[in-house]
Protein backbone atom coordinates (compact mmCIF):
# COMPACT_ATOMS: atom_id res chain seq x y z
CA UNK A 1 0.00 0.00 0.00
CA UNK A 2 1.20 3.24 -1.01
CA UNK A 3 1.53 6.13 1.45
CA UNK A 4 -1.13 8.17 0.16
CA UNK A 5 -3.47 5.25 0.23
CA UNK A 6 -2.39 4.26 4.12
CA UNK A 7 -2.80 8.34 4.42
CA UNK A 8 -6.45 8.09 3.04
CA UNK A 9 -7.09 4.50 5.19
CA UNK A 10 -6.23 6.35 8.30
CA UNK A 11 -8.56 9.32 7.93
CA UNK A 12 -11.37 7.64 6.97
CA UNK A 13 -10.66 5.43 9.92
CA UNK A 14 -10.80 8.88 11.98
CA UNK A 15 -13.81 10.15 10.53
CA UNK A 16 -15.75 6.56 11.51
CA UNK A 17 -14.73 7.59 15.16
CA UNK A 18 -16.05 10.76 15.04
CA UNK A 19 -18.72 9.75 12.88
CA UNK A 20 -19.77 7.44 15.63
CA UNK A 21 -19.46 9.63 18.55
CA UNK A 22 -21.42 12.11 16.48
CA UNK A 23 -24.41 10.11 15.47
CA UNK A 24 -24.54 9.03 19.64
CA UNK A 25 -24.74 12.58 20.37
CA UNK A 26 -27.12 13.85 17.53
CA UNK A 27 -29.24 10.91 17.92
CA UNK A 28 -30.62 12.05 21.57
CA UNK A 29 -31.74 15.82 19.82
CA UNK A 30 -33.03 14.37 16.72
CA UNK A 31 -36.70 14.25 15.94
CA UNK A 32 -35.86 12.05 12.97
CA UNK A 33 -32.86 10.25 11.98
CA UNK A 34 -31.85 8.67 8.48
CA UNK A 35 -33.39 5.22 8.32
CA UNK A 36 -30.32 3.00 6.78
CA UNK A 37 -33.20 0.60 5.34
CA UNK A 38 -34.39 3.27 3.23
CA UNK A 39 -33.76 3.04 -0.40
CA UNK A 40 -34.81 6.52 -1.53
CA UNK A 41 -31.96 8.74 -2.73
CA UNK A 42 -30.26 10.93 -0.14
CA UNK A 43 -29.57 14.57 0.03
CA UNK A 44 -27.62 16.71 1.97
CA UNK A 45 -28.27 20.11 2.37
CA UNK A 46 -25.16 22.57 2.99
CA UNK A 47 -27.13 25.56 4.99
CA UNK A 48 -30.47 23.73 5.49
CA UNK A 49 -31.25 27.67 8.19
CA UNK A 50 -31.53 29.43 4.93
CA UNK A 51 -34.25 30.51 3.12
CA UNK A 52 -33.43 28.28 -0.03
CA UNK A 53 -32.19 25.54 2.08
CA UNK A 54 -35.07 25.06 4.10
CA UNK A 55 -37.49 25.51 1.23
CA UNK A 56 -36.08 22.53 -0.44
CA UNK A 57 -35.81 20.60 2.69
CA UNK A 58 -39.68 20.54 2.94
CA UNK A 59 -40.32 19.77 -0.63
CA UNK A 60 -37.80 16.64 -0.78
CA UNK A 61 -38.65 15.21 2.66
CA UNK A 62 -41.30 13.44 0.93
CA UNK A 63 -39.71 11.56 -2.41
CA UNK A 64 -36.17 11.64 -0.88
CA UNK A 65 -34.05 10.96 2.35
CA UNK A 66 -32.85 14.37 3.33
CA UNK A 67 -30.21 15.54 5.67
CA UNK A 68 -28.83 19.39 6.42
CA UNK A 69 -26.48 21.33 8.41
CA UNK A 70 -26.35 24.31 9.85
CA UNK A 71 -23.63 27.10 11.39
CA UNK A 72 -24.42 29.35 14.32
CA UNK A 73 -28.33 29.20 12.93
CA UNK A 74 -29.01 25.99 14.45
CA UNK A 75 -32.48 25.21 13.54
CA UNK A 76 -35.53 21.77 13.56
CA UNK A 77 -37.39 21.00 10.30
CA UNK A 78 -39.62 18.67 10.93
CA UNK A 79 -38.70 14.97 10.03
CA UNK A 80 -35.56 15.93 8.81
CA UNK A 81 -31.89 15.46 10.49
CA UNK A 82 -29.90 18.21 11.07
CA UNK A 83 -26.14 18.86 12.11
CA UNK A 84 -23.29 21.47 12.60
CA UNK A 85 -21.17 21.75 9.95
CA UNK A 86 -18.40 24.73 9.00
CA UNK A 87 -17.95 23.98 5.85
CA UNK A 88 -14.63 25.84 6.17
CA UNK A 89 -13.23 23.27 8.00
CA UNK A 90 -12.75 20.19 5.66
CA UNK A 91 -13.04 17.55 8.47
CA UNK A 92 -16.26 18.63 9.22
CA UNK A 93 -17.13 18.77 5.44
CA UNK A 94 -15.68 15.08 5.35
CA UNK A 95 -17.55 13.86 8.41
CA UNK A 96 -21.38 14.76 7.03
CA UNK A 97 -20.53 13.12 3.40
CA UNK A 98 -18.93 10.47 5.13
CA UNK A 99 -21.27 9.56 7.64
CA UNK A 100 -24.33 10.43 4.93
CA UNK A 101 -22.53 8.91 1.82
CA UNK A 102 -25.47 11.69 -0.05
CA UNK A 103 -26.10 10.81 -3.56
CA UNK A 104 -26.57 14.56 -3.58
CA UNK A 105 -25.30 17.38 -2.26
CA UNK A 106 -26.48 20.92 -2.44
CA UNK A 107 -24.80 24.19 -1.61
CA UNK A 108 -27.30 26.39 -0.26
CA UNK A 109 -24.62 28.53 2.37
CA UNK A 110 -23.75 31.91 1.65
CA UNK A 111 -25.17 35.81 1.30
CA UNK A 112 -27.72 36.18 -1.20
CA UNK A 113 -28.02 40.00 -0.25
CA UNK A 114 -26.40 42.58 -3.00
CA UNK A 115 -26.19 45.26 0.32
CA UNK A 116 -24.73 42.83 2.14
CA UNK A 117 -22.45 41.08 -0.17
CA UNK A 118 -20.95 44.63 -0.33
CA UNK A 119 -20.78 45.76 3.02
CA UNK A 120 -18.93 42.23 3.97
CA UNK A 121 -17.06 41.32 0.86
CA UNK A 122 -14.32 39.26 2.60
CA UNK A 123 -17.49 37.20 4.21
CA UNK A 124 -19.39 36.89 1.20
CA UNK A 125 -16.10 35.36 -1.12
CA UNK A 126 -15.67 33.03 2.30
CA UNK A 127 -19.45 31.97 2.02
CA UNK A 128 -19.79 32.12 -1.14
CA UNK A 129 -16.82 30.68 -3.29
CA UNK A 130 -14.23 29.58 -0.56
CA UNK A 131 -16.80 27.27 1.50
CA UNK A 132 -17.73 25.60 -1.63
CA UNK A 133 -14.36 24.46 -2.13
CA UNK A 134 -14.20 22.08 0.77
CA UNK A 135 -17.49 20.76 -0.27
CA UNK A 136 -16.93 20.48 -4.04
CA UNK A 137 -13.87 18.30 -2.99
CA UNK A 138 -15.69 16.18 -0.75
CA UNK A 139 -18.64 15.18 -2.74
CA UNK A 140 -15.83 14.21 -5.76
CA UNK A 141 -14.17 11.87 -3.18
CA UNK A 142 -17.66 10.40 -1.88
CA UNK A 143 -19.71 9.99 -5.47
CA UNK A 144 -21.77 12.68 -4.15
CA UNK A 145 -23.70 15.00 -7.30
CA UNK A 146 -22.41 18.85 -6.20
CA UNK A 147 -25.81 20.75 -6.99
CA UNK A 148 -24.88 24.80 -6.90
CA UNK A 149 -27.60 27.21 -6.69
CA UNK A 150 -26.00 30.57 -8.29
CA UNK A 151 -27.86 33.47 -9.86
CA UNK A 152 -28.83 36.15 -12.33
CA UNK A 153 -26.42 38.56 -10.54
CA UNK A 154 -23.42 36.78 -12.35
CA UNK A 155 -24.29 39.21 -15.00
CA UNK A 156 -23.29 42.82 -15.60
CA UNK A 157 -27.17 44.07 -16.20
CA UNK A 158 -27.67 44.76 -19.66
CA UNK A 159 -30.89 45.09 -21.25
CA UNK A 160 -30.59 41.88 -22.80
CA UNK A 161 -31.91 38.18 -22.05
CA UNK A 162 -28.51 36.45 -21.26
CA UNK A 163 -28.37 32.79 -22.18
CA UNK A 164 -26.44 30.12 -20.30
CA UNK A 165 -23.21 30.69 -22.73
CA UNK A 166 -22.31 34.31 -22.09
CA UNK A 167 -19.59 35.24 -20.40
CA UNK A 168 -20.24 36.42 -16.64
CA UNK A 169 -19.21 40.00 -16.08
CA UNK A 170 -20.95 40.52 -12.48
CA UNK A 171 -20.48 44.51 -11.53
CA UNK A 172 -21.49 43.50 -7.63
CA UNK A 173 -20.07 41.63 -5.30
CA UNK A 174 -22.72 39.10 -4.79
CA UNK A 175 -22.11 37.89 -8.95
CA UNK A 176 -18.18 37.82 -9.00
CA UNK A 177 -18.21 35.57 -5.65
CA UNK A 178 -21.24 33.51 -7.36
CA UNK A 179 -19.77 33.70 -11.03
CA UNK A 180 -16.59 32.25 -9.49
CA UNK A 181 -18.01 29.76 -7.57
CA UNK A 182 -19.53 28.52 -11.40
CA UNK A 183 -16.09 28.41 -12.52
CA UNK A 184 -14.49 26.05 -9.83
CA UNK A 185 -17.45 23.70 -10.18
CA UNK A 186 -17.56 23.54 -13.38
CA UNK A 187 -13.40 23.28 -13.87
CA UNK A 188 -12.54 20.79 -10.97
CA UNK A 189 -16.32 18.59 -10.50
CA UNK A 190 -16.81 15.31 -12.47
CA UNK A 191 -20.46 14.84 -11.40
CA UNK A 192 -22.24 18.32 -10.93
CA UNK A 193 -25.60 20.78 -11.73
CA UNK A 194 -25.55 24.00 -11.03
CA UNK A 195 -28.88 26.53 -11.31
CA UNK A 196 -28.69 30.26 -12.35
CA UNK A 197 -31.83 31.92 -10.51
CA UNK A 198 -33.77 34.58 -10.91
CA UNK A 199 -34.90 36.53 -7.70
CA UNK A 200 -36.72 33.81 -5.62
CA UNK A 201 -39.80 34.27 -3.43
CA UNK A 202 -41.68 32.39 -0.69
CA UNK A 203 -41.63 32.42 2.94
CA UNK A 204 -38.89 31.87 5.32
CA UNK A 205 -38.14 29.32 8.36
CA UNK A 206 -36.68 31.84 10.39
CA UNK A 207 -38.43 33.80 12.96
CA UNK A 208 -36.92 36.80 12.82
CA UNK A 209 -34.92 37.26 9.77
CA UNK A 210 -37.69 38.21 7.45
CA UNK A 211 -37.23 38.04 3.52
CA UNK A 212 -38.58 40.50 1.17
CA UNK A 213 -42.00 39.09 0.10
CA UNK A 214 -42.30 38.59 4.06
CA UNK A 215 -41.96 42.14 4.51
CA UNK A 216 -44.32 43.36 1.77
CA UNK A 217 -46.97 40.70 3.22
CA UNK A 218 -46.70 42.45 6.71
CA UNK A 219 -46.59 46.02 5.33
CA UNK A 220 -49.55 45.69 3.53
CA UNK A 221 -51.54 44.05 6.35
CA UNK A 222 -51.03 46.88 8.69
CA UNK A 223 -51.73 49.03 6.32
CA UNK A 224 -48.20 50.55 6.03
CA UNK A 225 -46.86 52.44 2.95
CA UNK A 226 -44.16 50.23 1.38
CA UNK A 227 -41.23 51.63 -0.94
CA UNK A 228 -40.10 49.29 -3.54
CA UNK A 229 -37.35 49.85 -6.22
CA UNK A 230 -38.21 50.79 -9.64
CA UNK A 231 -34.14 50.21 -11.21
CA UNK A 232 -33.66 46.94 -11.09
CA UNK A 233 -35.69 44.35 -13.65
CA UNK A 234 -35.45 40.58 -12.85
CA UNK A 235 -37.30 36.99 -13.38
CA UNK A 236 -39.07 36.72 -9.68
CA UNK A 237 -40.34 32.93 -9.24
CA UNK A 238 -41.65 30.82 -6.08
CA UNK A 239 -39.31 29.05 -4.45
CA UNK A 240 -41.07 25.88 -5.34
CA UNK A 241 -40.51 26.16 -8.62
CA UNK A 242 -36.42 25.21 -8.07
CA UNK A 243 -37.41 22.78 -5.91
CA UNK A 244 -39.88 21.16 -8.51
CA UNK A 245 -37.05 21.57 -11.19
CA UNK A 246 -34.39 20.16 -9.17
CA UNK A 247 -36.68 17.03 -8.46
CA UNK A 248 -36.89 16.50 -12.49
CA UNK A 249 -33.30 16.83 -13.06
CA UNK A 250 -32.53 14.44 -9.64
CA UNK A 251 -35.12 11.87 -11.68
CA UNK A 252 -33.84 12.16 -14.82
CA UNK A 253 -30.03 11.79 -13.21
CA UNK A 254 -28.87 15.01 -15.05
CA UNK A 255 -25.34 15.92 -14.66
CA UNK A 256 -22.72 18.57 -15.52
CA UNK A 257 -25.06 21.03 -16.99
CA UNK A 258 -26.05 24.80 -16.47
CA UNK A 259 -29.75 25.50 -16.46
CA UNK A 260 -30.94 29.33 -15.95
CA UNK A 261 -34.21 29.37 -13.93
CA UNK A 262 -36.47 32.13 -14.35
CA UNK A 263 -40.02 33.11 -14.93
CA UNK A 264 -40.98 34.08 -18.53
CA UNK A 265 -40.77 37.22 -18.13
CA UNK A 266 -39.36 39.84 -15.58
CA UNK A 267 -40.61 42.97 -13.77
CA UNK A 268 -38.85 45.63 -10.93
CA UNK A 269 -39.53 44.84 -7.46
CA UNK A 270 -42.22 47.72 -7.68
CA UNK A 271 -44.35 45.71 -10.28
CA UNK A 272 -43.33 42.47 -8.91
CA UNK A 273 -45.25 44.03 -5.48
CA UNK A 274 -47.91 45.57 -8.14
CA UNK A 275 -48.86 42.14 -9.13
CA UNK A 276 -48.62 40.75 -5.83
CA UNK A 277 -51.51 42.71 -4.83
CA UNK A 278 -53.43 42.20 -7.76
CA UNK A 279 -53.23 37.91 -7.23
CA UNK A 280 -53.43 38.87 -3.70
CA UNK A 281 -56.11 41.15 -3.26
CA UNK A 282 -54.03 43.56 -1.18
CA UNK A 283 -54.04 47.30 -1.62
CA UNK A 284 -51.76 48.31 -4.66
CA UNK A 285 -51.84 51.71 -3.45
CA UNK A 286 -49.39 51.16 -0.55
CA UNK A 287 -46.79 50.12 -2.73
CA UNK A 288 -44.62 53.29 -3.31
CA UNK A 289 -41.85 53.58 -6.01
CA UNK A 290 -38.46 53.96 -5.30
CA UNK A 291 -34.69 53.31 -5.47
CA UNK A 292 -32.76 51.38 -3.04
CA UNK A 293 -29.18 50.99 -2.91
CA UNK A 294 -27.10 48.86 -5.72
CA UNK A 295 -23.51 49.04 -5.01
CA UNK A 296 -22.16 48.36 -8.23
CA UNK A 297 -18.45 47.66 -8.46
CA UNK A 298 -15.91 49.42 -10.74
CA UNK A 299 -12.68 49.28 -12.04
CA UNK A 300 -11.12 52.23 -9.72
CA UNK A 301 -13.10 52.74 -7.07
CA UNK A 302 -13.89 49.47 -6.09
CA UNK A 303 -17.75 50.29 -5.79
CA UNK A 304 -20.40 52.81 -5.69
CA UNK A 305 -24.30 53.16 -5.94
CA UNK A 306 -25.20 52.94 -9.24
CA UNK A 307 -27.57 55.53 -11.27
CA UNK A 308 -28.66 52.95 -14.23
CA UNK A 309 -31.48 50.92 -14.56
CA UNK A 310 -29.81 47.53 -14.21
CA UNK A 311 -31.64 44.02 -16.29
CA UNK A 312 -30.76 40.59 -15.06
CA UNK A 313 -33.25 39.08 -17.55
CA UNK A 314 -32.32 35.18 -18.45
CA UNK A 315 -32.88 32.98 -21.94
CA UNK A 316 -34.78 29.98 -20.31
CA UNK A 317 -34.91 28.22 -23.59
CA UNK A 318 -32.29 25.71 -22.98
CA UNK A 319 -33.86 24.51 -19.89
CA UNK A 320 -37.44 24.18 -20.90
CA UNK A 321 -35.91 22.57 -24.15
CA UNK A 322 -34.05 20.06 -22.65
CA UNK A 323 -36.41 19.43 -19.93
CA UNK A 324 -39.62 19.71 -22.06
CA UNK A 325 -41.32 22.18 -19.76
CA UNK A 326 -42.70 25.46 -19.91
CA UNK A 327 -41.76 27.75 -16.95
CA UNK A 328 -44.25 30.24 -16.02
CA UNK A 329 -45.12 34.17 -16.22
CA UNK A 330 -44.27 35.93 -12.76
CA UNK A 331 -48.04 36.43 -12.30
CA UNK A 332 -48.78 32.94 -13.08
CA UNK A 333 -46.07 32.17 -10.37
CA UNK A 334 -47.76 34.06 -7.91
CA UNK A 335 -51.24 32.86 -8.73
CA UNK A 336 -49.31 29.61 -7.84
CA UNK A 337 -47.99 31.14 -4.84
CA UNK A 338 -51.42 32.12 -3.32
CA UNK A 339 -52.79 29.06 -3.80
CA UNK A 340 -49.86 26.97 -2.41
CA UNK A 341 -50.49 29.40 0.88
CA UNK A 342 -54.25 28.24 0.74
CA UNK A 343 -55.88 30.67 -0.84
CA UNK A 344 -58.14 30.72 -4.18
CA UNK A 345 -57.48 32.76 -7.01
CA UNK A 346 -59.82 33.71 -9.77
CA UNK A 347 -57.81 33.53 -12.91
CA UNK A 348 -58.29 35.12 -16.32
CA UNK A 349 -60.01 33.06 -19.17
CA UNK A 350 -56.89 34.11 -21.12
CA UNK A 351 -54.20 32.44 -18.74
CA UNK A 352 -52.64 29.75 -17.18
CA UNK A 353 -53.92 28.75 -13.62
CA UNK A 354 -50.23 28.75 -12.41
CA UNK A 355 -50.64 25.24 -10.69
CA UNK A 356 -46.35 24.40 -11.22
CA UNK A 357 -44.38 23.14 -14.29
CA UNK A 358 -46.33 22.26 -17.01
CA UNK A 359 -44.78 19.78 -19.35
CA UNK A 360 -45.00 19.95 -23.12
Amino acid sequence: MSTSDQNNSALDDEVSDETSQEAEQESDNADTLVDAKDDRKTILIFGISSFVGSNLAQFFKEDFRVVGTYHGNPVKVPGILSIPCDVHEKAEVQLALFAFRPDISIYCVGIASVFDCYKSQQKAEALNTSGLFNVAEMCQRYKSQICYISSSYVFGGDDKPYIEMDIPDANSTLGKTQAAAEFYIQKTSLNYIIFRCSRLYGRSIHPIRKNFLEVLQKRLRQGQNFICDNTVVNGFLDIAYLAMVLKICFDKNVMNRLFQLSSSDALSYYDFSKQYCEVFGDNSELVVKGKWPFPVLSAGAGGAISGDDLFYKMDIGNLEGFLNIKMPTIKESLAYSYRRFGGKVEEDKSSKKGEGITFI
